[in-house]
């Protein structure tokens, strides 16, 4: 997302991570090549496409060299050049106007939020890039089929797990990140979540609506991609021995907002996400007393304190189905229990087989 700044000028998005690549040394030939080593790695650097096994940072052939004790140097060399550079201090005071731009914006009030509330700056340049380093570096995320995704109006239904629904949040980041139009998932969320402290006010800055008919409804009808958890709070606060056993999806009230709106549904397979916090038990009548679904004990929590709150690292891999079309049924099948039954069926059916498939080719729930 691009800002102008008060001088006219393209602002730097918040992205701190950014890092400026070292430029490459200037590929000279080798003086210690063998001969027709040598002759071959000048023509291919004159070419200015130097051999894949010239080290640039010293102008050697690390494969071809007289002396092969010198390789494991070459190759720290190589590996030293293409470290990135610290950030130049030009770019430290772009960064920085921005920051106090973009506060300067928040303080004024000068920033758009739609109908729902969702806040488009405040997602993509604080929200998410605050869990991208969970998405990339602690779970590693991995997506297959994520191109499947159509532009327009669509409803994603995917399985629910996790104990705290980081699947959601991974998903949000995933279609932001990695679709080739940088989607903004609109996610239908449960009235006990919009109401916590803190977490409701975020959810919905970052687009999460409440779960309702009509709200879906416009949603879908002004293009946007809308995800639903069908299995609510008994998936993601499930025991550890039912990991990735579908829970039952409720009475279809998903299938009938895609068949009203004949929109695709799109499945998703979530696979890690079981792994962050093994729920062992669930302390009912703590859960009662405060008015929460359940009460978790995981292997972690509350044993190790504080601590236990820190989830587990496991490898996540994120599978987008193909669309299941619904403009084929007749245009008063969101009123047939019978269609609506089926659909909802064969939705659950797909999904449930696309955990079968990925758990089978996953070698490791860390690695």
């Amino acid at each position: 997302m691009s800002e102008r700044s008060a001088a006219g000028g393209e602002v730097i998005p918040l992205d701190l991570t950014r890092r400026r690549p070292r430029k490459p040394a200037p590929v000279t030939p080798s003086a210690s090549p063998a001969a027709g080593e040598r002759a071959r790695c000048q023509q291919v650097t004159a070419s200015g496409r130097p051999c894949r096994n010239y080290a640039t940072a010293s102008g050697r052939c690390i494969v071809h060299a007289d002396d092969p004790t010198e390789t494991g140097d070459q190759e720290r060399r190589i590996e030293e050049a293409a470290r990135p550079e610290p950030l130049a201090a030009a770019e430290w005071e772009a960064i920085a106007a921005e920051v106090l731009a973009f506060a300067r914006r928040r303080l004024l009030g000068d920033y758009k939020v739609d109908p729902y509330g969702f806040d488009r700056e405040l997602t993509e340049q604080v929200l998410m890039p605050l869990a991208r380093p969970l998405y990339q570096r602690y779970w590693r995320v991995r997506t297959t089929g994520i191109e499947s995704v159509p532009s327009g109006g669509a409803l994603l239904v995917a399985n629910h797990s996790g104990t705290l629904p980081f699947d959601a949040i991974m998903t949000k980041l995933a279609l932001l990140d990695e679709h080739p139009e940088h989607r903004h998932l609109r996610e239908l969320a449960a009235d006990l979540a919009l109401r916590t402290p803190i977490i409701g006010p975020l959810s919905r800055k970052s687009g999460d609506v409440l779960a309702h008919d009509d709200d879906a409804l416009r949603l879908l009808a002004d293009g946007e991609l809308v995800g639903v958890w069908p299995e609510g709070f008994k998936g993601v606060g499930k025991h550890y021995r039912d990991r990735y056993k579908l829970q039952r999806f409720g009475r279809g009230g998903f299938v009938e907002v895609a068949l009203r709106a004949r929109v695709p549904i799109i499945p998703v397979g979530i696979v890690g996400a079981e792994e962050i916090y093994p729920l062992v038990a669930n302390v009912r009548w703590l859960a009662r007393l405060l008015n929460l679904p359940y009460f978790p004990v995981t292997w972690q929590f509350p044993w190790l304190g504080p601590l236990g709150l820190l989830p587990l690292p496991s490898k996540w891999i994120i599978a987008f189905g193909e669309p299941i079309a619904t403009d084929d049924y007749p245009a008063d099948a969101a009123d047939d229990p019978m269609a609506v039954l089926e659909l909802g069926d064969r939705v659950r059916d797909t999904i449930q087989q696309m955990l079968y498939r990925t758990l089978m080719g996953r070698r490791s729930i860390f690695f």
